[in-house]
């Protein structure tokens, strides 16, 4: 009776919530599913909840197709149930042989499958999984307490019944036209009607733990710097993160082993029992943050900027399954220094502007760190935080609001001549220039667009008519896709009221190397003798 008859003719067609693959628009349904190898790692969140933080007798089940096994993350997600210990998961492999494009990497070769996942420490059961009593007995036997999870490698055959279908390659995805169907069920032994009495859920055991996981119980006090004190962005992400676990106990944390960089050792040291290691697995830590806020949880998960990218597939499916998390980049753009290119993220906000519904926050301080890290717990959606390697001058008070969506004129006046907009380390380059500018007696006005999505567009409407359409906008990033982009989009749309814009866009345009941050910088002509010259340039 979930789905009717009528409404099963509907799969598959526009404006049904049947759509090609289950998305939570079935309100049953928790992830969106379609794009391989993301089950098992998501359930991997859920399994993690159900042993460390509910404490609850729930069992997850993961169906899994044997072409999946191919992609890498689901061996991440094999290692980490064993690390883990995840007695409370089963994976059931269907292993038919036969993928989209024809026979899988290895077939029916249960045995290779059963070694694989033993040397990650599951326990592993073969199959017939045509036969009823085989099954039965499977799943049962897995449901025994045990300290390790199980994996049930099903031997099947696509197709089983019919003879133009079984074992046959060609039918991935394809319908049976009217003349098959009939032969098909002819063969499968003529029409029939089964109603199967399956246990019911225990809706008990599956309600969230404790009220409190979903409400603002306790008061908190975030962090506070001191003004002039020179402080990381990630250092102050940390921070907060911790004094937010103390009155916030459904927050969760993730880390790609580097809490040491990102500072989310903070929070694991204060609270261990809601910390996990994903080590370097950034495809699996994305996945245990959706599948831990499944179960209600609040999660944080953390890495190098540079190292998301990896894990984008299931950044985008997560906004497809409606999923709550919250991410922190760090070591974001050129500023970082001598690690070089490879540890650089220049592409992150336009890949996380890219994402359906994301929030994309960009801190130049400590203090506004910590309120936007305060603001991203209630955030629904995907949301973004980057933040900077080295230590930046504290720049605001700590009563100071930073609400998403806004901006800050972090200098201005009625005779400001050319507007600069800029983010996070470049916002302190565009304060140099503005020193350097207002002793030759040129005013500017700088805007601190710490809300990269959503963008502050009013204010930076009022800029842009303040100086009559003279921008410069500087940004730690490539040209493509990032603050600059944010910024000429939201004065497009601003249409017949915005001035025509004298624009000059400073980002990263050659491929960078080892260095200095400040060479790096000025090298990038992203650095407040860039900006001083562009303003030059826009006012000849």
């Amino acid at each position: 009776g979930a789905i009717t008859d009528v409404e099963l003719l509907s799969f598959r067609k526009f404006d049904s919530r049947l759509q090609g693959h289950p998305t939570p628009v079935i309100p049953w349904v928790d992830v969106a599913t379609g794009s391989l190898g993301q089950g098992l790692p998501i359930a991997i969140g859920i399994a993690l909840a159900g042993k460390y933080l509910d404490k609850r007798s729930y069992r997850t089940w993961v169906l899994c197709g044997d072409s999946e096994l191919a992609e890498g993350s689901m061996w991440e997600a094999f290692d980490k149930a064993g690390y883990y210990k995840l007695g409370n998961l089963t994976a059931i492999i269907d292993m038919n042989r036969l993928g989209q494009r024809g026979p899988t990497e290895l077939g029916w070769n249960g045995e290779a499958y059963a070694s694989r996942a033993a040397a990650f420490g599951w326990r592993t059961v073969l199959i017939d999984g045509h036969n009823l009593r085989e099954i039965d007995r499977a799943f049962a036997d897995s449901q025994e307490p045990r300290d390790q999870p199980t994996v049930i490698i099903a031997k099947t055959i696509k197709g089983r019944g019919v003879s133009f279908l079984e074992d046959k390659d060609g039918w991935h995805g394809r319908a049976l036209n009217a003349d098959q169907a009939r032969q098909a069920i002819v063969e499968l032994g003529g029409e029939s009607s089964i109603t199967v009495a399956v246990a019911k859920p225990d809706g008990v055991a599956l309600d969230p733990v404790a009220a409190d996981r979903t409400t603002t119980n306790r008061p908190v006090e975030l962090p506070a710097y001191k003004p002039g004190d020179v402080v990381a962005t990630r250092k102050a992400y940390g921070d907060a993160l911790r004094t937010l676990g103390a009155s916030r106990p459904q927050i969760v944390c993730l880390d790609g082993e580097v809490s040491n960089s990102t500072h989310a050792d903070e929070f694991a040291k204060a609270y261990p029992e809601r910390y996990f290691e994903m080590f370097i697995a950034e495809q699996q830590m994305v996945a245990a943050a959706v599948g831990l806020s499944v179960r209600k949880y609040v999660p944080f998960a953390s890495t190098f900027a540079a190292f998301l990218t990896r894990a984008y597939d299931f950044i985008r499916m997560a906004a497809i399954s409606q999923a709550n998390i919250r991410l922190c980049g760090s070591h974001a753009g050129v500023s970082i220094g001598e690690d070089g290119p490879s540890q650089m993220a220049l592409e992150d906000l336009a890949m996380m502007r890219a994402v359906h519904g994301s929030t994309v926050l960009y801190p130049c301080d400590a203090n506004q760190t910590a309120k936007l890290v305060a603001a991203m717990v209630d955030q629904t959606g995907i949301s973004f935080l980057r933040t900077t390697r080295a230590g930046t001058p504290v720049i605001y008070e700590p009563g100071e609001s930073f609400p998403i969506g806004g901006s800050k004129v972090v200098r201005g006046s009625a005779a400001d001549r050319v507007t600069v907009v800029a983010a996070g380390i470049t916002l302190h380059e565009a304060l140099k220039a503005y020193e350097v500018l207002a002793r030759e007696g040129i005013a500017i006005r700088v805007v601190d667009a710490y809300s990269v999505k959503p963008i502050d567009r009013a204010t930076l409407e009022e800029a842009v008519r303040t100086t009559t359409g003279r921008l410069v906008v500087v940004e730690d990033h490539w040209p493509e896709g990032g603050l600059g982009a944010a910024v000429l989009e939201a004065h497009a749309a601003g249409g017949a009221s915005s001035p025509p814009l004298r624009y000059r866009h400073l980002a990263v345009r050659g491929m960078p190397g080892s260095g200095k941050p400040h060479e790096l910088l000025h090298a990038a002509r992203i650095d407040a003798d860039a900006i001083v010259a562009a303003v030059r340039e826009l006012l000849a």
